[in-house]
């Protein structure tokens, strides 16, 4: 079953627009390698100057959390930490 996982993010001040592309590179980067990842797409809260929220498709919550593992233990979203301001949320839903 198709998946999305949406996840919420609050960038430290002023470094949404450098997390937000960031966010993109890693996508554009590792999203073709993950197996069974489809898309993502990064959205500016309009009600927070420093919040982001991306979406992701993937083929199965099965491929999305082996994905996350593996990209984890390569150190992939160490950058992604260092931008935010508090822990991020994520959401799967299908």
């Amino acid at each position: 079953m198709t998946i999305k996982v949406v996840v919420e993010f609050h960038a430290k001040p002023g470094a949404r627009a450098e997390l937000r592309s960031l966010l993109a590179d890693i996508s554009a980067t590792y999203g073709p390698k993950a197996p069974g990842f489809l898309r993502s797409t990064q959205y500016e809260m309009l009600d927070s100057p420093d919040g982001l929220v991306e979406i992701a498709e993937w083929e199965s919550a099965e491929a999305q959390a082996a994905a996350v593992e593996q990209a984890s233990a390569e150190g992939v979203y160490a950058p992604v930490i260092e931008l935010v301001a508090a822990p991020f949320r994520v959401t799967r839903i299908g």
